[in-house]
């Protein structure tokens, strides 16, 4: 009798639909969709675009950043901590780790002119739209 209740309910309840559903609303309260690696936050005004990224545990001199066209590439590794001769593990959560992003911008960029700041375990990209690719200003004439 039990059985034959659990299969009813079976047919109503599909865990993989379930793990969809909740993948989605996570989706919409803000949480990553996606577990690359490292995390970045994109914005553009006019001018500009700001990119930011936890770049925690790592040297600057370990992080390299090209740009070509509309893409920012970064790409970089973190080394992990090795114990000593003497200790041994307890507790392993922070590994090594080598990353290669690949960001679509929203305009051209004036390669010249981009800025990286590395503080606090924050990576900041500052990239200055081209001049070409800024919109113009049309005068009408009138007659």
């Amino acid at each position: 009798m039990l059985w034959s209740e659990l299969e009813r309910l079976g047919r109503f309840v599909d865990p993989w639909r379930e793990f969809e559903r909740m993948s989605r609303d996570l989706s919409r309260m803000g949480a990553p969709a996606t577990h690359d690696f490292p995390l970045v936050n994109v914005w553009a005004s006019a001018d500009k675009a700001v990119v930011t990224t936890e770049a925690a545990g790592m040297n600057p001199e370990d992080i390299d950043i090209s740009v070509a066209d509309e893409v920012l590439s970064i790409k970089g590794k973190r080394l992990s901590d090795q114990p000593k001769d003497d200790e041994t593990y307890h507790r392993r959560e922070r590994w090594a780790v080598q990353f290669s992003k690949n960001i679509v911008l929203p305009f051209r960029i004036e390669n010249s002119k981009v800025e990286a700041k590395y503080q606090k375990g924050v990576l900041t990209i500052t990239l200055p739209r081209a001049e070409a690719d800024k919109p113009k200003k049309i005068a009408i004439a009138s007659e």
